[in-house]
């Protein structure tokens, strides 16, 4: 009987199926049950014949057992009762169990779509802000597009909120059907918000800072694929593996490994970058310009901080075409460029420079001690071309291109 009358404490439908069908079981033993009961009765009523019959003298107890046959016949009312009343305890049981399950069902299969689409959104995000297909406002464009999408998903959001609310209530505290839970998913959801906002405030300040320096969109182009160069998995900073892509970038001898981009640059990242533009700098020099770029000494620096960086410290710096245009007004618009028009126009030291850089011109117009210019202008496809300036560097500044220089 306690069997009958405990407190069901169930959380699945194989749980409720489990106790319905030992409860099945049982019941199917409640024939042979009474069939016993009705026995011990039939033995105590032939027991009372005989007393009767022979005036057998009954006193006391039955030194065999304590139990009366009218304590036989209560519980057996007893248990005839509380079957019913199991019965029904396990339908309902079994019918909750059924609509939790179908709660289960429905959050997992929202949750199921609703994760993956916040993740792929925000790789999307990711890639476009560091694409460098169109202009700055062609990324603007395309970023508020995306964020609209994202205002217009948060009713999808709000459902789920409604169906978490509904299993809250139902006491159901685990979900076969999802690795989801509402908090992952509102953790989620508030990264993608604070994302799409802050990647388009970050093209916002670039186009600020590209109209107000006078950047053309070729040279911010180019401090994207530089900035690109060095960072490889769109996660915000560089690791070992990350650095040694840099390094594999300015020519040094190092195996390939996989390669990433993070959006930002370490400390460490960040020096070989300016080394490799030119600048020639001790621990306080590099001290001054982390101070800069990282004032708030995260030991990274991110793409604004860098282009921010650029346009102050090369601010009159050209394109390779700029440099290639400006070569050839030194020239006479002649392919090559001779030795002594270089020590005419140019300073003594960068006139040097070019000279012992320059290769002879072979071509069919060529003169006695003309200079090809043309191959020591950076390659314009080239994706670190602000890298290799064709002057010698100045002790604690990027190099100049001729086009700040006068022309012939």
């Amino acid at each position: 009987m306690e069997d009958l009358q405990e407190h069901l404490h169930v959380h699945t439908i194989e749980e409720i199926q489990g106790l319905t069908t030992a409860h099945e079981q049982f019941k199917a033993t409640l024939p042979d049950a009474d069939k016993e009961r009705l026995a011990i009765l039939g033995i105590h009523n032939e027991v009372s014949k005989i007393v009767q019959t022979y005036h057998v003298n009954m006193a006391g107890t039955n030194p065999y057992t304590t139990i009366t046959p009218q304590e036989i016949n209560g519980k057996w009312d007893h248990v005839r009762q509380l079957v019913p009343r199991r019965d029904q305890a396990l339908t309902e049981e079994h019918a909750r169990q059924q609509h939790n399950e179908r709660l289960r069902k429905q959050f997992g299969a929202q949750a199921n779509v609703i994760g993956p689409w916040i993740q792929t959104k925000m790789e999307e995000i990711g890639r476009i802000s560091i694409e460098m297909h169109g202009t700055l406002e062609d990324q603007l464009s395309h970023l508020r597009q995306y964020e609209k999408s994202i205002i217009n998903y948060k009713p999808k959001i709000d459902q789920l909120e409604g169906d978490h609310q509904l299993i809250q209530e139902a006491l159901v505290f685990d979900n076969k059907h999802t690795n989801y839970t509402m908090e992952h998913i509102r953790v989620g959801w508030e990264q993608l918000l604070t994302t799409i906002a802050r990647t388009i405030n970050e093209v916002e300040n670039q186009i600020l800072t590209r109209d107000a320096k006078g950047i053309s969109q070729e040279q911010m182009n180019e401090f994207r694929a530089s900035f690109n160069h060095f960072d490889r998995d769109h996660s915000g900073t560089l690791g070992p593996e990350e650095f040694k892509a840099c390094l594999i970038s300015l020519g040094y001898d190092i195996a390939n490994d996989p390669q990433k981009k993070t959006g930002m640059m370490d400390t460490d990242d960040f020096r070989a970058c300016l080394i490799s533009m030119g600048y020639n700098m001790g621990e306080a020099e590099f001290a001054r310009i982390m101070s800069i770029v990282d004032p708030n000494r995260l030991g990274v620096v991110t793409f604004q901080a860098f282009i921010d960086f650029m346009s102050r410290e090369t601010a009159d710096t050209d394109t390779a075409d700029q440099v290639m245009a400006s070569f050839k007004i030194l020239a006479g618009d002649k392919n090559y460029i001779t030795v002594d028009e270089l020590r005419r126009e140019l300073p003594p030291d960068q006139a040097e420079y070019c000279i012992a850089r320059m290769a002879p011109y072979t071509g069919p117009d060529a003169v006695p001690g003309a200079l090809d210019y043309i191959a020591l202008t950076p390659a314009p496809a080239s994706p670190a071309r602000l890298l290799r300036c064709p002057f010698p560097p100045p002790e604690l500044g990027p190099a100049r291109p001729p086009a700040s220089l006068p022309a012939k």
